[in-house]
């Protein structure tokens, strides 16, 4: 943990958005937006969390290059906490009842258990997360940066 304790979980869409296509201007940005975030994960300032279920997400990516940087960079730069799985089973299992879907639920659960703050580019999956109600801040890597003032 870091002396501030701040702590941040990017989904996998998050950590995947430098890899996308940067003609349009919110892909872009948010890529920008992710290497922020991860500039100050590298300097000590926020905590990089990762769970099992990127694990499994990250290793259905298709290209090589990215599955491998993606890896490397969740063993160079983030932490794996301890988690209650069965705890963590149950609350996934609570979202999936509640409309989301498994690998979404997955990482919700892992972050509120982590008390991490919750960063995608899923703009379907913020509207389940503001329908549903979290026990963490959710929202997109533009958003992250501008409430941590990251510059």
């Amino acid at each position: 943990m870091t002396e501030s304790g701040r702590l941040v979980y990017l989904d996998v869409c998050a950590l995947c958005r430098p890899f996308d296509d940067p003609t349009q201007i919110r892909v872009r940005a948010e890529a920008e937006a992710v290497q922020l975030i991860l500039s100050h994960v590298r300097a000590g300032n926020l905590t990089l969390v990762f769970s099992p279920a990127h694990a499994v997400e990250i290793d259905a990516i298709t290209d090589a290059t990215e599955r491998v940087h993606l890896f490397v960079l969740l063993q160079q730069s983030g932490v794996e906490p301890a988690f209650d799985l069965p705890l963590v089973r149950q609350r996934a299992e609570d979202l999936t009842a509640q409309g989301f879907g498994p690998a979404d639920a997955a990482h919700m659960a892992f972050a509120e258990a982590a008390e991490a703050d919750f960063v995608t580019c899923d703009d379907r999956l913020l509207r389940q997360c503001r329908r549903v109600g979290l026990s963490v801040w959710y929202g997109t890597p533009l958003a992250f940066c501008d409430k941590e003032e990251l510059v």
